[in-house]
């Protein structure tokens, strides 16, 4: 405690870095005062080096004088480079979370972490750094890269070293047109042969040959000279010796490429000339260009380098109809096509921009942004703003243009991925989160946070409504107030497997006298024949495969052998095109055993069709119908469908990142069930959202949509077939979890105990498990510990336990039991997605 009187403590900045390790505390670069200022970039000195980190709050004042500086603070003049509404509430989930602050920030903000700048040193007046090395900095200023960095921070460190930062501008190399009068002479003058003006004494050869000079006027050579007279080289080597001609310099008229150049300069390299010129019709090659770089006539010179090309916002909004959205903190928008959902929504952006309010639009995947970008940039230019586009899509210049774009207020709008949720919009009014329940939002790795539970965060710290738009919402969603459009008309056709259909009214489908057997798998007779209709007819159709390769596993006839992965608990995928066994899990892959392992026997049956074999059925089905494929493995050029014509298209959800062919006719899911037979109790759910996304893939045609399955009555199916609203069947899920305690009732966090010996994990995962109950939690609260799905993953033994707790309060109070080291790998996964 400070003692009455005594002068306040210095308050250290706590500081983030983009690696997994907490934030840290360091002390103001000296001679810094005020506020910390929060949401800027600062470098600091980390293992013997500077790097880039992001200022996300107060340190401990306690001990602040044993802390290593800041060394200069990188946003002050602009402000901050991440507004610190969403810099709180960021770093409050992280730590609600139980994960590094850098962790979380590598993976959330993808713009600013690399900096140009121009760095000098010299040594603190009257300091002697000789101590140090041979080589050090002087008391005059010096460029700090002849130094190494290590050297540089141990003098830092002793406070010797004064330092100074520049910002250095993004610049190019061009070759421009030098002005003519700055080209040498020598260059601009030529060497001519010119006939003086009374002849001395010549042969009559020679006479000729002068007479012939002072007619014709000056030559470039004696071999030119005597070809336009018609003489030998030596009657007018005669001439010039007799003194009848001389060598005399002259201007010389400029070179056609320096025309050029200066009429369509600067370019880019000489190469870029050569080839611009060359395609003008003025012949030039790039040594002739370096020729007459060197001999004056062009300079390389660096320039500030223009706006990097940025995505062309989407066609102006005309007039858009009134706004009869919810006014509320978070609201809901679902059901239509992506076109009449961004319709509906555009009144309520285009009244914040016209406001000078910013929106950020939010998307899981690249198609969804795509089709966003599309359907609301355009709103921009009507409300007298820019959009922007920030994303993975986008190079780092383009991604850093934006941002600074989005900094100095110049642009309001912002759609993009993730790594626009930290985007410095000055005044958020509305955070839209499309398709907020897609699996896509997880990060795969780091944080593994869930983008929506982050931006739900960010919009409440920040006084921004949370919009959540998609085509059918999540059950976490149901609650909300909000507007459901009509659903697209969608027709539906369901193979079942279990039952063959009894119903007439099916129609030439399918007929009662079918049994299982008769069905057709992986394509059922009514598919094969819709397929066929669509050859006949010139259309397109697209079939849905539950998985890519061949299939997902060979089995032994005799013994019921599965070839398994050495590394993991899974069966091998077949891979048929590369006559592989794959692991989807860690990578491995072998060739396809002669024999069983166990019994010996030669022969293999394949299990659960992927998108080759369900490829090679339509092409025996459907002879002379092209047939395509769009997975992770393979994705073949789909042109000729997009320009119109006949064909099939077998494909991995994958599919829906492509637009839709034009005249698509016939959309197929070729086993549903693969959705549903998964240990997660969102399954259901995502394959709701799954054949909501199928039914309005076309923006316009309303493609007949079959559905092979052993569960044809299952909810999530029949609310399709009934046409009934895209909040059908996530209300009748959000109420049977209430009865069960699952989200939105509840907040769940999912915690992984692994280990390479299986022993070492379960023990570890039984003393996290009684640690929890020591410090408090209920059995309602803590489920398992459990052997993982995969009970062995990449070569580790990982065991689960999940907290379910009735809010975010006290689900970071259970976490927080976990911050002490255990006997094996403990990470928390908050809201995770996925196997449980």
């Amino acid at each position: 405690m400070t003692p009455p009187g005594s002068p306040p403590l210095p308050v250290p900045w706590r500081v983030v870095v983009p690696l997994p390790v907490p934030a840290l505390d360091y002390a103001a670069p000296h001679g810094h005062g005020g506020a910390v200022p929060l949401g800027c970039r600062v470098l600091v000195p980390w293992r013997g080096d500077l790097t880039v980190g992001l200022i996300v709050g107060e340190g401990d004042p306690h001990g602040a004088h044993r802390l290593r500086e800041a060394v200069h603070v990188l946003d002050d003049e602009e402000g901050p480079w991440v507004p610190p509404a969403t810099v709180e509430a960021v770093t409050a989930w992280a730590r609600d979370a139980r994960l590094p602050a850098g962790l979380v920030w590598g993976d959330l903000l993808g713009v600013g972490w690399s900096v140009r700048y121009e760095h000098r040193v010299r040594a603190v007046g009257g300091a002697d750094l000789s101590a140090f090395a041979r080589r050090v900095p002087g008391p005059g200023w010096t460029d700090a890269a002849g130094f190494p960095p290590a050297l540089l921070d141990a003098i830092r460190e002793q406070g010797l070293l004064e330092e100074a930062f520049r910002p250095v501008p993004r610049t190019r190399g061009v070759v421009r047109a030098r002005p003519l009068a700055a080209v040498p002479a020598a260059a601009r003058q030529v060497t001519v042969l010119r006939a003086v003006p009374e002849a001395p004494t010549l042969t009559p050869k020679g006479r000729v040959a002068w007479a012939w000079l002072a007619e014709h006027g000056p030559q470039d050579s004696l071999s030119a000279w005597a070809r336009g007279v018609g003489v030998s080289a030596g009657v007018v080597s005669g001439v010039l010796n007799a003194g009848g001609a001389a060598y005399v310099p002259e201007d010389a008229p400029p070179p056609p490429a320096w025309e050029w150049l200066r009429a369509n300069g600067p370019v880019e390299s000489l190469s870029a000339w050569a080839n611009g010129a060359t395609a003008d019709g003025v012949p030039l090659s790039p040594t002739v260009a370096g020729t007459l770089a060197a001999r004056g006539w062009a300079d390389t010179v660096q320039e500030p380098a223009p706006p990097p090309p940025m995505p062309e916002p989407g066609a102006p909004w005309t007039a858009p109809e009134p706004d009869r959205l919810p006014e509320a903190p978070a609201w809901r928008l679902h059901g239509g096509r992506p076109a009449s959902r961004f319709r509906t929504l555009a009144p309520r952006v285009l009244r914040l921009l016209a406001q000078g309010r910013g929106v950020l639009v939010l998307a899981p995947d690249h198609a969804t942004l795509r089709r966003a970008w599309e359907g609301l940039s355009g709103l921009a230019a009507a409300a007298g703003t820019r959009a922007v586009q920030i994303s993975g899509g986008l190079n780092e210049v383009q991604r850093e243009y934006a941002w600074g774009l989005v900094r100095s207020d110049r642009a309001r709008l912002v759609i993009g991925s993730y790594l626009a949720l930290a985007a410095p919009l000055a005044d958020p009014a509305l955070i839209v989160v499309l398709e907020e329940g897609s699996d896509a939002y997880k990060l795969p790795a780091g944080s593994q946070a869930f983008i929506p539970d982050v931006a739900a965060r960010v919009a409440t710290s920040g006084g921004a409504s949370l919009a959540l738009v998609g085509s059918a919402p999540a059950a976490e969603s149901v609650p909300l107030p909000g507007a459901v459009l009509p659903p697209p008309r969608a027709r539906v056709h369901v193979v079942d497997y279990a039952n063959p259909p009894e119903q007439p009214e099916l129609g030439p489908l399918s007929g009662v006298h079918l049994t299982p057997g008769d069905l057709g798998y992986p394509v059922s007779h009514d598919l094969a024949r819709l397929l066929r209709q669509v050859q006949e007819r010139g259309r397109q159709a697209a079939l849905l495969a539950p998985r890519r390769g061949y299939s997902a596993l060979l089995r032994c006839p005799s013994c019921e052998h599965t070839p398994g992965c050495r590394n993991c608990d899974v069966p091998l995928r077949f891979h048929q095109e590369t006559r592989q066994l794959t692991c989807h899990q860690c990578g491995y892959h072998e060739g396809i055993p002669d024999r069983c392992d166990r019994c010996g026997e030669r022969m293999w049956k394949a299990r659960g069709p992927g998108t080759e074999w369900i490829a090679q059925t339509v092409e025996k089905l459907a002879p002379g119908l092209p047939v395509y494929r769009c997975d992770r493995d393979r994705q073949d050029d789909l042109s000729p469908l997009y320009a119109g014509e006949s064909g099939v298209v077998v494909g991995t959800q994958l599919l829906l990142s492509q637009e839709a062919p034009p005249n698509l006719a016939l959309v197929g899911v070729t086993l549903a069930d693969t959705w549903l037979n998964i240990s997660d109790f969102r399954a259901s759910e995502r394959y709701h959202r799954l054949l909501r996304q199928l039914a309005e893939w076309h923006p316009e045609r309303a493609p007949l949509l079959v559905v092979q399955t052993f569960q044809a009555d299952h909810p999530a199916l029949r609310v399709m077939v009934e046409g009934r609203d895209a909040l059908a069947y996530p209300a009748a899920e959000e109420r049977a979890r209430a009865a069960l305690g699952y989200p939105p009732h509840a907040r769940l966090a999912q915690v992984e105990v692994a280990a390479r010996d299986p022993q070492r994990a379960k023990v570890a995962a039984q003393e996290v498990f009684e640690a929890l109950h020591g410090a408090g939690a209920t059995t309602g609260e803590v489920l398992g510990p459990a052997p993982s799905p995969v009970a062995r993953l990449r070569g580790v033994y990982p065991y689960h336990l999940l907290l379910r707790a009735r809010d975010d309060k006290r689900l970071a109070q259970l976490l927080s039991t976990l911050d002490r080291s255990w006997k094996a790998r403990v990470r928390v996964d908050v809201n995770p997605r996925g196997g449980l």
